[in-house]
């Protein structure tokens, strides 16, 4: 084999011997030897394990009983499924969903397809929101003074309270035109209120930089499906950036080969520290956050003028090699910028109307409706409060107490009030600081509608009647205005007259949207002002340390934290799970940690063993102690830190105890809350703290040889120039075993046998993934896959079924990065079939590897046997499914246990066994959607068509990187997708000869110039 290319660890690139005996010991046994337990419990449990398979038949498990309905409702058929279009609303995010529905319970979240801006994608956040509506945490009714109220009386209070003073009402941008014309009415009735729009994740410097430049305080719609040249400045726009799902959709069409005509965008990405989007860039060029003005400047001269004042030479050429790009490429480029800096925004606007953007990949016929807070307005509302203008605030949708950088004097200033109230549906940090609380509806059990952009609609619809004594929001601010209808009843009013009849209305009702109701066309605008800041301060040879701050495609600003599901994932940047951190680069490890990563003994020391290096790192007032972790591709110069942790422990048991709130670092300056500091201090601890890594587990290396054929990676010139490069490198590496043509015959003992009629099998482009993890989060929510808790994953037990795997190749300091997913490849020559004793893992006649969960008897052999290593032990009972009495406590995780909850239990799958402990699962290909599919053609009396089966992941991808259906079927998508990508298609580790049915595209990247 030749030498390796790809590395998923640092003790990997360096093939140190630790890594190398950690090969020989990945499933580590429990050592019975030191166990606590007495000599006879130890041979009570190995006797249990040997007869298991006899005894398991008349153990009795609980019984749970079901009460049928005395009157049937008409809409519900037990056992089968109800799907009902609504949409997912978060902090002024409002993505068109369909929601699945099983005997009156959502169970799972799908994208509508008919939205034309997502498409039916989805994201991490989006799948997760079904396991909110179940949350233990959520408050259960009213109340007053932490007392339980009853909502008349505290209605009746407020009313009378209200009358006199100001009222100011905080939210999240809230964009629906009905949800807007409640406020007006209630204005109306108290017009001495103040509404506020705040956004934790803000965009108001690019807000206040439009309105300069153009005149206009809105958020163009872009299009990256028109962008040749994409240029990402600090910008994660395909996972946490202002559309992320549109984008990713977008950027895919772009990303997509066609192997005939082989074209692909030039995507250029300059970041402090590494992201989704900078990850499957073709170029990355690490800078600091403080370097963006000045390099921004210089691109802009560049473009203009041709001229660039840079020093850094590294820097300087990138710039210039940028700028012919986007030059070449005129009305066919796009600059985005992330930096909540209007001086910043001001230079982007500058640089995309000299490339003409503007009303080609920059639409302002239709704008953005997701983020209009503006910072400037928050501020100035603290100040208001602490001067004692407003008597009474109400907040609903935001929890500024905890994301506001200046937390201390808006708390100050809430002590000035008469009342405060929220409408938030948990106690958190916001909402446990007020005397009246009114928890509002979950968006399943809500009425509403929202216009994410200019015309384009969505639609909610309650999918479960209210669990709790809830008040939807809207029927609060009625009420308290004294309005006599529901907003059930408004709403359907309001938009009946917009409609025309009723009977448009439950016709989109049921759509779930209106796309582009008013036709509107692509549309320029106009520069009105175009100076800007000139002589910026050369910055790019600063050595000053800076502290960056960003979120997790799961976390997010901080709700994320409340959800299991999220806490769980991992970031599939840092590979780590329930938990934030500091972020380094390698070179800074070096010189402040001591921790040289091309030393194998300091390589192993650091990564092999979860304990890290704890550092607290201050500025101005503020310090934050966390643990270190080194991620190739940061800035030297550069900390990152996650926001989104650190929650008071009424939100969630899954968020107690959960890393660290970095929001009081940020500061506020230049009308907006800055993204970066600088002057930080930093000081290395003595003690460690445990992160739950996921990177190292699950190899596939082994003793017996480095294997080769995981990653598959080209440049666009080289597959122009040798478009068989692939298709040869794999001639080359099963030539032993007969080559290509003739491997499935030669290569094995076995005989080869027809496969006739259905045959499952799977794609994945690794061109159009971007590891956005929302398969992840789908394929859990589908299958029940069990949260084991960070200490499990700790030990290498997190039991998800589907895994996103990150590669880096070339340089330590800023490798390129591929994302693999990595599942059950469902081989037709399966080695784990040929080892199980029992027969519990079989293959089917449709292609499947299946699992008879009741057969298995947990010796694992299957998964010693299994190279990709996709198969899940359940070393401890995570789902309470087991027949032994207290067998979880003490030994699962708070989070495990309480997902365990009645209540909790509610967003499982009927259609899926849970598993108990001492079992195998892995992914099924989500076999009880193909039997439903193969049902419902039965049913309809005709063959089975792609359009009858969508796996999980697959249906979740919001770039459709997935491709799946019957192989057998030559008009199927997944025959085409591989009869049309013949020259990148490949399967990892072929040459075992283990057959898999899930197929790979060769990742291509489009280096250029820069190559």
């Amino acid at each position: 084999m030749k030498e390796k290319k790809h590395w998923q660890s640092f003790g990997e690139k360096i093939q140190s011997e630790t890594y190398q005996e950690d090969l020989k010991q990945e499933f580590a046994e429990p050592n019975y030897l030191e166990a606590s337990s007495k000599r006879r419990d130890f041979l009570k449990f190995l006797g249990f394990s040997t007869a298991a398979a006899i005894a398991a038949a008349s153990c009795e498990t609980p019984i749970r009983k079901a009460i049928p309905y005395a009157i049937k409702p008409e809409e519900i058929n037990p056992g089968q499924a109800s799907n009902y279009a609504t949409t997912f609303v978060d902090a002024g995010d409002a993505v068109s969903i369909v929601a699945k529905v099983r005997d009156g319970r959502p169970i799972k979240i799908e994208g509508n397809e008919l939205s034309h801006v997502y498409q039916g994608g989805t994201s991490a956040r989006v799948q997760a929101s079904v396991l909110d509506l179940y949350d233990n945490a959520r408050l259960r009714n009213p109340l007053k003074s932490n007392n339980s109220a009853e909502l008349n009386t505290v209605i009746t209070e407020l009313k009378e309270s209200l009358k006199s003073g100001n009222i100011a009402l905080v939210t999240s941008t809230i964009n629906g035109p009905a949800n807007l014309a409640v406020i007006e009415t209630f204005k109306s009735k108290f017009p001495n209120t103040k509404h506020i729009i705040y956004d934790a994740d803000s965009f108001s410097a690019h807000l206040v930089a439009n309105e300069h430049c153009y005149g206009k305080k809105v958020l163009p719609s872009l299009h990256f499906e028109k962008a040749d040249v994409v240029i990402g400045f600090q910008c994660d726009f395909l996972g946490t950036w202002l559309n992320p799902i549109e984008f990713s959709r977008q950027y895919s069409t772009k990303r997509k080969i066609n192997e005939k005509n082989p074209t692909l965008s030039t995507h250029i990405q300059f970041e402090s520290i590494p992201t989704i989007t900078g990850s499957v860039a073709d170029i990355k060029i690490p800078i600091a956050a403080s370097q963006s003005k000045s390099i921004l400047a210089a691109l802009h001269d560049m473009v203009t003028k041709n001229t660039c004042t840079l020093q850094d030479p590294i820097i300087k050429e990138a710039i210039t090699k940028t700028a012919d790009l986007l030059k070449k490429n005129l009305g066919k480029s796009l600059l985005v910028c992330g930096i909540n800096d209007a001086d910043c925004q001001k230079i982007v606007n500058q640089i995309n109307n000299a490339i003409n953007a503007n009303g080609n990949t920059m639409n302002w016929g239709t704008t953005y409706n997701i983020r209009k807070g503006l910072d400037q307005d928050f501020n100035q509302f603290v100040l208001n409060l602490n001067q004692g203008i407003y008597q009474h605030v109400i907040f609903y949708d935001t929890n500024p107490v905890y994301t506001w950088c200046e937390t201390n004097k808006l708390q100050e200033g809430l002590k000035k009030t008469s009342s405060t109230i929220s409408l938030n549906p948990k106690l958190d940090e916001t909402t446990s600081l007020c005397k009246y609380i009114i928890p509002t509806h979950h968006f399943l059990e809500s009425w509403g509608d929202a216009e994410s952009k200019t015309d384009f609609f969505s639609f909610q619809q309650p999918t479960i009647n209210p669990l709790f004594k809830t008040n939807q929001w809207q029927d609060t601010l009625l009420a308290l205005a004294g309005e006599n209808t529901s907003y059930s009843d408004f709403l359907k009013n309001y938009w009946i007259k917009k409609l025309g009849s009723e009977e448009n209305w439950f016709k989109t009702l049921q759509e779930g949207v209106l796309n582009n109701v008013n036709n509107t066309n692509f549309a320029s605008t106009t520069l009105i002002n175009t100076t800007i800041t000139e002589n910026f301060k050369n910055e790019t040879e600063s050595n000053s340390l800076e502290l960056v701050f960003y979120k997790k495609v799961g976390i997010f600003t901080g709700k994320g934290a409340e959800n299991p599901w999220l806490q769980e994932l991992p970031d599939p940047v840092s590979r780590a799970t329930w938990d934030n951190y500091f972020v380094v680069s390698p070179k800074f490890a070096k010189n402040n940690l001591q921790i040289d990563l091309s030393i194998s003994e300091q390589a192993d020391a650091y990564e092999v063993k979860p304990a890290k290096k704890v550092m607290t790192v201050k500025v101005g007032e503020q310090s934050l102690t966390l643990p270190v972790l080194i991620i190739p591709g940061t800035n030297i110069n550069t900390i990152g830190v996650a926001l989104g942790y650190g929650r008071n422990n009424s939100v969630g048991i899954a968020a107690q105890g959960v890393g660290q709130n970095a929001y009081p670092l940020q500061k506020f300056t230049n009308e907006a809350v800055c993204c970066h500091n600088k002057n930080v201090s930093f000081t290395v601890k003595s003690e460690t703290y445990s992160v739950a890594l996921t990177q190292t587990h699950h190899r596939y290396d082994t003793a017996q040889g480095v294997r080769t054929e995981v990653i598959k990676e080209l440049t666009l010139e080289e597959f122009i120039k040798e478009p068989n490069k692939i298709v040869e490198e794999r001639e080359h590496e099963l030539k032993p075993y007969g080559g290509i043509e003739n491997f499935e015959k030669q290569g094995t003992l076995y005989g080869v046998y027809d496969k006739p009629g259905v045959k499952w099998g799977m794609n994945i482009d690794m061109n159009l993934c971007n590891g956005c993890s929302a398969c992840v989060i789908a394929c859990t929510a589908e299958n029940n896959v069990p949260v084991v808790g960070k200490q499990e994953v700790m030990r290498f037990h997190e039991m998800h079924w589907i895994r996103i795997d990150r590669y880096y190749s070339g340089e330590l300091e800023n490798p390129k990065v591929t994302f693999q997913p990595m599942l059950c490849q469902h081989c037709d020559n399966a080695p784990c079939e040929n080892v199980c004793p029992v027969s519990a893992t079989n293959h089917s006649s449709e292609g499947l590897n299946q699992m008879a969960y009741n057969r298995c008897i947990g010796t694992r052999y299957c998964a010693n046997n299994c190279p990709f290593k996709v198969r899940r032990f359940n070393w401890s009972d995570y789902t309470g499914a087991d027949s032994f009495p207290n067998n979880q406590v003490t030994k699962v995780s708070p989070t495990t246990f309480d997902m365990n909850s009645d209540l909790v239990r509610m967003v499982l799958n009927p259609d899926v066994t849970v598993r108990s402990r001492g079992v195998i699962e892995k992914c099924s290909f989500c076999v009880q959607r193909l039997q439903e599919g193969k049902l419902k053609a039965k049913e309809e009396n005709r063959t089975l068509e792609d359009k009858d089966v969508k796996v999980a992941c697959q249906q979740a991808c919001p770039t459709q990187a997935i491709t799946f259906g019957n192989a057998n079927n030559k008009n199927s998508n997944i025959s085409l997708t591989r009869s049309q990508n013949t020259l990148r298609q490949y399967t990892v580790l072929e040459p075992l000869h283990v057959l898999p049915n899930v197929t790979y595209l060769a990742k291509v990247r489009n280096e250029g110039d820069f190559s």
